[in-house]
């Protein structure tokens, strides 16, 4: 976390809603791995309100702004300069101080998505693009796809005078005659001319709740789809990037469009400072954007002991690049005693309190990117539970009892198989907590018979965050 002083920068966004901006993650992150000193912050303006809040950064010295709808167009005479390709496209989502004292209006929502597309191998020259949608993203990314030598730009939208409107403001504005619009309902005039052509999702259809629906359900379309991108990022993988995956082509989420639009704002506003992010920045960055999309920002092992939660916490850990923590050994190390000390010494309950005590911890403290492998009987207590909901995505590794009992037959430092019929307490045991595991469970992954690499590889696809 950046520490604050007298001498911290803001940086902020614009817009409203802007509550659920993952924006702050971007920025506030790479201030982290630069040591600037910068905190990122989102402010909700009120409709009539966007002069002021212009003028109010200006008067507060706020370093820069990012800018989301619905006031990309509205600031712009609000600004001392606009750069020509923002003036172009008639948007802007990026304000950098000026030497005037005023702000400069820059669009990196056209430069993400091509940074984006560089990062996926895309090459637009001489290439289809079917555009679904022709709202606001809409505009620049035909304009991007224009600009860049695509040889014909298709804006499908169910109301053709929209696909009209911005056919003809990037056509005027590049001189060309590239784009041309078209009714949703036609597609398959598309279908008919071309072959293989780039598919750009540009509407709010497959947002989160509205998960199974895409704006063409025929699978006919995805057919000639040799690459997709949906600009919609909450689900990752939507109903249109399934559709498109299904049928063979190459898929990315709108999250990288959203990665690169903040790289290239945040080295607008470090121009001076020579700010680069390298591609091994932009990934670590990247990484986070997708645990928190998917709920998991902490992956956390349950399971009963000789589940696999050490070894295969270890591993994942390792691939993610994410913190490793145990809480059996954070306990220990804070108790300075070992388990079976401290159940011999102060009973289980005292052990059970220590472990409520340290998911408290972990979230009022909001910890952040750990695999967190948990004890055994952790999740037993419904407030642990409730905890540990709060804390991550929870993924229950099961196992049968004879896997079980094979794994840690000779381990005599469990001390609750101490016991003359150590599988029998292993069933016993198994079938208390089974209940508490699954209500605590968003995945559940069976390790019976699989190797490490199969157990982290299940865990990483269930997750979506391959």
């Amino acid at each position: 976390m950046n520490y604050t002083d007298g001498h911290t920068r803001i940086c902020g966004l614009i817009g409203n809603p802007v509550k659920h901006t993952l924006s702050p993650l971007i920025h506030n992150s790479l201030s982290d791995m630069f040591g600037i000193n910068m905190v990122y912050v989102p402010f909700e303006v009120n409709e009539n309100d966007v002069k002021a809040a212009v003028k109010g950064a200006l008067a507060l010295d706020i370093k820069g702004l990012n800018v989301t709808v619905p006031y990309k167009s509205e600031v712009i005479p609000y600004l001392d300069d606009i750069d020509p390709l923002a003036k172009s496209i008639g948007a802007v989502n990026t304000l950098v101080r000026t030497a005037n004292g005023g702000f400069k209006g820059y669009n990196t929502d056209v430069t993400g998505l091509y940074h984006a597309m560089q990062d996926e191998g895309i090459d637009l020259e001489g290439e289809v693009v079917v555009i679904l949608g022709a709202g606001g993203v809409a505009r620049p990314t035909a304009f991007l796809c224009a600009d860049k030598g695509a040889k014909k730009v298709y804006i499908l939208n169910r109301t053709f005078e929209k696909a009209e409107c911005v056919a003809d403001e990037v056509n005027t504005a590049l001189g060309t005659d590239v784009v041309i619009p078209m009714k949703l309902e036609d597609y398959k005039r598309v279908l008919m001319a071309h072959d293989k052509f780039i598919a750009l999702q540009c509407t709010s259809v497959g947002l989160f709740p509205d998960v199974n629906s895409a704006v063409i359900e025929d699978k006919e379309f995805y057919e000639h789809i040799s690459c997709a991108l949906d600009e919609v990022y909450r689900p990752l993988e939507t109903k249109f990037m399934k559709l498109a995956k299904e049928a063979g082509a190459r898929t990315f989420s709108g999250l990288k469009m959203l990665l690169y639009q903040g790289i290239d704002a945040y080295e607008l506003w470090h121009a001076d400072d020579g700010i680069k992010v390298t591609k091994e920045q932009a990934d670590v960055v990247y990484r986070s954007l997708m645990l928190d999309v998917v709920g998991a920002s902490n992956i956390i092992l349950e399971g009963f002991m000789g589940s696999g939660k050490s070894a295969v916490s270890a591993l994942l850990a390792d691939e993610l690049s994410m913190e490793l923590v145990d809480t059996d050994e954070i306990i220990e190390e804070t108790e300075g005693s070992t388990i079976n000390e401290i159940f011999e010494k102060e009973g289980e309950k005292a052990f059970r309190d220590m472990e409520t005590d340290l998911l408290e911890a972990i979230t009022g403290d909001h910890w952040r990117e750990f695999v967190i492998s948990l004890g055994g009987g952790m999740p037993v207590r419904e407030e642990n539970r409730r905890l540990l909901r709060k804390a991550g995505k929870i993924v229950f590794l099961k196992a049968s009892p004879e896997t079980i009992y094979e794994r840690v037959k000779g381990d005599d430092k469990r001390p609750l198989l101490r016991c003359e019929d150590p599988l029998s307490k292993i069933k016993e045991l198994m079938a208390s907590r089974m209940e508490a595991y699954e209500d605590a469970a968003d995945i559940v992954v069976d390790t019976d018979n699989k190797t490490v690499q199969e157990v982290v590889n299940e865990i990483v696809d269930k997750l979506g965050i391959r």
